[in-house]
């Protein structure tokens, strides 16, 4: 290799290996190693699960062609005895004689060309799955996939930086024979290369440096029927309600700024693929959903149906927030109605609240829409979950992982968003209960709740917002509150009597299996400074440390006076001696 080493890093994640500069020509961000491991274990899971399902399709055409071939068998029985004596008394007619042979030679080619499709089509292997990397920078994760990956077929990284291509060739030398069979990298624009290419990946990865929102409508249409689409959003800012407006202009809907923000960020994003992958008469199934570190990141399956596609209204709802008590409702954008066998789509029933709330009398804030299905496929969260305890020294962030993919199995699949429980109290202005007396209190009458991965405070409930209120007002009769204002939301709330009586009585229910056994759930960050680092080229300066750290940031600024320093006394050095 004709690469000086001594100008590089080496950084080993995994099982693989890539070369560093040390000027930040490319990017490469540590921290987004949860990322690469969750994405390895679901991409592990999609092989598993997709081999399954082509084995189950054969079945079910193999059992159809065994019918229809003992269908068309018992008709050339019936049809062969009254044919013979008719072709023996009426062989001067040309015309029946050939009808004849026609009718005896048509079931017989029927039955043997589905055994033809059988042998050709249904029972052909399954062949590898092909990935693409749409934006591959370093190519650390298209390495990651060739060399961690069993089963994996063809890596295409592509990157429209012409250094972050040759760093992706030289780390795929660098990496040996099996990522050399498997990965290629191209210079190209990630959304021309897609959309010149439909149809044609099992895999589509989207991990750019803030949103993804450019690359979506050309994603939707490179995956392949029963595809996975796997996507990264880092500009949370925008997601979490910073900027509205600019969320609305990339992702088609609008944020609130609530203790869910992070959640509705995720629902955001799959909202908008959604809407994408419609405009080909393509739908979604999101099988994981996670909210991590400074990031979103999404895994959906991606399918071709123009009849499946109208239920997308029925997926989709506006937010209303209320501005006094945070409490929220939401508006579902269609319904159906069934009659016989037939169904009609209609506009979903509207409005769910007043023009006041009914609990403190302030207004609402309204956002959306939203993804209100479930944002997670239970079954595949508890098979990724298997996978990754029983190869844990394969996942260099194992802890992180199975603690978020631990809280994800847990969490009520069929609920939108979540309350804070602090939030709640912080209205009313009383002491708070513990998260087991509320959870307790929520089941005994008579409704759901868990816990959620986007927050360690927030908890998920099908409860409507007066039982909850009911609960909290029973709580604060047991642990009285000061006099407050009477324009306050919380003296509002607390003026009512409650209708429900609650009771506090510790349920068995209240504490999840992980709680019980004291799994670890949501971990601290492993160092300090652990966030998104510097886009590639960018120059690092003192203004930097809150990002990279004083040590980091004043290694690297020693370096460069150094090397400024070098530079100085060469030059200096070939300067001509004055006679």
């Amino acid at each position: 290799m004709a690469t000086d080493l001594s100008d590089y890093a080496i950084i080993k994640e995994g099982e693989a290996e890539i070369l560093m500069h040390a000027k930040n020509q490319v990017f490469y961000n540590k921290t987004q190693v949860n990322n690469r491991d969750v994405s390895i274990a679901v991409l592990r899971t999609f092989i598993t699960k997709r081999k399954e399902e082509h084995e189950a399709r054969l079945s079910k055409k193999t059992k159809t062609a065994v019918k229809e071939s003992d269908k068309d068998a018992s008709n050339c029985v019936v049809e062969e005895v009254p044919i013979e004596p008719a072709n023996h008394e009426e062989k001067t007619n040309g015309d029946c004689e050939m009808a004849a042979e026609v009718s005896q030679d048509e079931p017989c080619s029927v039955s043997e060309e589905p055994e033809k499709v059988t042998e050709g089509k249904w029972h052909g292997e399954l062949k590898p799955p092909r990935v693409l990397e749409a934006l591959s920078a370093s190519g650390l994760r298209a390495l990651r996939y060739a060399r961690e990956v069993e089963g994996i077929g063809q890596v295409v990284a592509l990157d429209n930086d012409k250094d972050a291509v040759e760093a992706c060739r030289r780390n795929i030398k660098f990496n040996g024979s099996v990522a050399c069979s498997k990965v290629e990298s191209h210079l190209a624009d990630a959304r021309v290369h897609m959309l010149t290419h439909p149809k044609e990946f099992d895999v589509v990865d989207l991990d750019p440096y803030g949103s993804p929102s450019v690359f979506l409508d050309s994603a939707v249409q490179s995956v392949v029927d029963g595809g996975l689409l796997m996507c990264t959003a880092t500009d949370m800012a925008v997601l979490c309600g910073g900027n509205g407006e600019v969320c609305y202009s990339k992702y088609g809907s609008y944020p609130l700024r609530g203790k869910y923000c992070h959640e509705m960020a995720l629902r955001i994003l799959l909202a908008c693929i959604e809407s994408h992958a419609n405009r080909y008469k393509r739908y979604i199934v999101p099988v994981l959903s996670v909210q991590m570190d400074f990031y979103v990141r999404v895994f959906v399956r991606i399918y071709s149906s123009a009849s499946a596609m109208k239920n997308t209204p029925l997926k989709l709802s506006y937010v209303y927030q209320c501005i006094g008590c945070d409490s929220f409702h939401l508006q579902p954008i269609g319904r159906t109605v069934t009659k016989n066998t037939s169904v009609r789509y209609l506009p979903g029933f509207g409005p769910v609240v007043p023009q006041e709330c009914s609990d403190c009398g302030k207004k609402f804030n309204m956002g959306g829409p939203i993804w209100s299905a479930p944002i997670h496929d239970q079954e595949w969260v508890t098979s990724i979950l298997s996978d990754v305890k029983s190869m844990k020294e394969r996942y260099p962030a194992y802890d992180r992982i199975s603690a978020v993919l631990t809280t994800i199995s847990e969490e009520l699949p069929d609920v939108p968003l979540f309350l804070s429980l602090h939030n709640l109290c912080a209205t009313l202005k009383c002491t708070s209960p513990s998260a087991v007396i509320f959870r307790s209190a929520v089941i005994n009458a008579g409704y759901r709740i868990s816990g959620t991965h986007v927050n360690p405070l927030g908890l998920k409930s099908d409860a409507p917002m007066d039982v909850i209120w009911d609960i909290m007002r029973c709580w604060v009769k047991n642990h009285p509150v000061k006099p407050q204002p009477a324009d306050q939301s919380g003296t509002v709330i607390l003026a009512k009597e409650p209708v429900l009586q609650a009771n506090f009585a510790r349920a068995v229910a209240s504490l999840s299996k992980a709680q019980t056994k004291k799994v670890a759930r949501f971990l601290p960050n492993p160092e300090r400074h652990w966030g998104p680092k510097l886009r590639a080229g960018r120059t690092i300066t003192s203004k930097h440390i809150s990002l990279l750290g004083p040590e980091a940031v004043n290694e690297h600024l020693n370096h460069e006076d150094g090397e400024e320093h070098d530079a100085k006394r060469q030059k200096f050095e070939d300067q001509p001696t004055p006679n």
